[in-house]
């Protein structure tokens, strides 16, 4: 089977990975959240790993940093859902910040991709 590039990006893999968490997370929350934060939260995060995978099949670096941006821009959306999660007491105070930490990490790596992209522009 082929392997895309995209798949081989450590950034995506942990994309990926968040996105399972965030599924975990969101399964707690009241069912009356369903059409509400649940869903914003569950489509901000797949947001992140889906631009960042389509960004990569595009043809110029200013246009795969520009979905980079797209997935930063998406991972920022789903920390703030987090927060509201938070203060709605649908999360703990732990299981907030062991999500923050992994954003901010996958924030640092789209990141450092975006800037690789731009300087071979």
């Amino acid at each position: 089977m082929y392997v895309f590039s995209f798949e081989k990006l450590e950034v995506w893999q942990n994309a990926r990975m968040f996105i399972l968490d965030i599924y975990k997370l969101t399964s707690k929350f009241p069912s009356n959240e369903l059409f509400g934060i649940t869903s914003q939260i569950k489509r901000s995060s797949s947001s992140i790993a889906t631009n960042i995978a389509e960004g990569t099949s595009r043809n110029t670096n200013k246009d795969k940093a520009h979905f980079l941006t797209i997935s930063y821009s998406s991972a920022m959306e789903t920390l703030n859902h987090l927060i509201i999660s938070r203060d709605l007491n649908y999360v703990s105070e732990a299981e907030y910040v062991e999500s923050r930490e992994k954003i901010e990490k996958i924030c640092n790596q789209i990141n450092s991709l975006k800037k690789y992209y731009l300087s071979k522009e």
